[in-house]
């Protein structure tokens, strides 16, 4: 796999301290070419299925040879492992927490290695920072294609897991809840539908029914809205408001789709 020299960073540093700018000067000290892009750092701390959804959604529209560095780590310095894996064609590297096993449910992962910190040589002056001290580092070298994927460590299976929670389809629809609250407060649940929405179709959260369109504008201004989402899950919105608000919604909010 060619190294495209892209690097995406996700984390949940947030942009008021200056860990990802750490972050970032650690990479272009190593691969000064480098083409960052932040995916995002405002993930809710320790979101770490947050960061896996996000980081599963974005991947597929970076070119191939792209490296993500992904940072949503609440064992930091403890037992969990680090890693890299190669995977439809991009290779991702963080902490072995579940952050990219819903990579893996697109495809399996061709390649997995947990990185040997004292083998490849780095110092390792804290153990609260992997970010900036082991993760970065990595990505850039790999990003620049001065580190053989294969010379980072052994091969690993990974052990960390994700709670994901699973919709149930019948023939009547589908039982889900809400997966994450967007920054516009749209629910974004964890069915997924195949294809459009159909006219008939309505979904429920608690007593409020609520019509299926294909977008918001398909509403008028205050309206409730059910659609199919940019990364495919079934969405909820508010046109011109916040669905969160207006239904008293959160994470776990049971949801129902109803019909074709």
């Amino acid at each position: 796999m060619q190294p495209s020299g892209i690097v995406t960073l996700l984390s949940d540093f947030g942009l008021r301290d200056p860990f990802v700018g750490v972050m970032k000067g650690v990479i272009l000290q190593w691969f000064p070419e480098a083409k960052l892009v932040d995916l995002s750092h405002e993930i809710a701390a320790q979101d770490v299925l947050a960061g896996a959804f996000w980081l599963a959604a974005a991947e597929p529209w970076f070119a191939p040879g792209t490296v993500h560095l992904a940072v949503v780590d609440p064992g930091v310095g403890g037992q969990r492992a680090a890693l890299a894996m190669r995977a439809h064609g991009h290779v991702f590297v963080g902490p072995d927490n579940g952050l990219f096993e819903l990579v893996c449910r697109r495809g399996a992962a061709d390649e997995v290695r947990s990185i040997d910190a004292e083998r490849l040589g780095f110092s390792l002056p804290c153990r609260t920072f992997h970010g900036r001290d082991l993760f970065a580092p990595v990505a850039a070298l790999l990003a620049a294609n001065k580190l053989p994927f294969e010379e980072l460590g052994p091969l690993f299976e990974p052990r960390g897991r994700l709670d994901w929670p699973a919709a149930d389809q019948s023939l009547a629809g589908w039982r889900g809840q809400v997966l994450l609250v967007d920054r516009f407060g749209n629910l974004i649940s964890n069915i997924e539908p195949e294809g459009a929405l159909g006219a008939e179709a309505r979904v429920r959260v608690g007593t409020t029914s609520i019509r299926c369109a294909g977008t918001y504008g398909d509403v008028e201004p205050g309206e409730l809205v059910a659609y199919v989402g940019s990364f495919g899950q079934l969405e909820i919105a508010v046109r011109d408001g916040s669905a969160a608000e207006r239904l008293g919604a959160e994470r776990g909010t049971p949801i129902i789709l109803e019909g074709p």
